[in-house]
This record gives structure tokens, C-alpha cells and sequence, in this order.
């Protein structure tokens, strides 16, 4: 490899880890499921994993879903 070609592959760890750590840090990272469903890891032990069109309607319901737990506060358990 060419001093050149070392470089740029410095470069490119040094970002891929900036972005490794970026994602550490805020403990949630997605990706696209082997059947195109989108996963989201890193709320519990297993992602939580839906299709798109799921994922919509549950974001369309977030101030439903907020309500209701702040009605229901007292019945809910915190994980700590």
C-alpha cells in the first residue's frame, strides 16, 4: 500500500470510529432487518423490530401513547 492509500484508510477508521462511538453514546442505533423491517436496538435485550407502515402509525399515536402514560404513571414500572 501506498503511503497515500494508508492515509485515506486512516481516514476512514478515524470517521467510522467517530461514528462507532456517536452511536455508543446515545445507546439506540437502527438498521434494516434481512426482511426489510427497520430494528431498533439497544431498548432492551431483543430490538424491537416493525415494518415501516408500523413504525408510522405508532409515531402517528406518539400523543396518544404519551397520555396514556401519563394517566396511567402510577401503574407503570421505570426500568432503572
Amino acid at each position: 500500500m501506498s503511503d497515500e492509500d494508508l492515509k485515506a484508510e486512516l481516514e476512514r477508521l478515524r470517521q467510522e470510529n467517530a461514528a462507532l462511538k456517536k452511536s455508543a453514546t446515545t445507546g439506540i442505533s437502527m438498521k434494516v432487518s434481512e426482511k426489510g423491517a427497520l430494528s431498533v436496538y439497544g431498548m432492551g435485550r431483543f430490538p424491537v423490530t416493525l415494518y415501516k407502515e408500523q413504525w408510522l402509525k405508532l409515531l402517528d399515536m406518539s400523543t396518544e401513547i404519551r397520555a396514556f402514560i401519563s394517566a396511567h404513571n402510577s401503574e407503570l414500572k421505570s426500568k432503572s
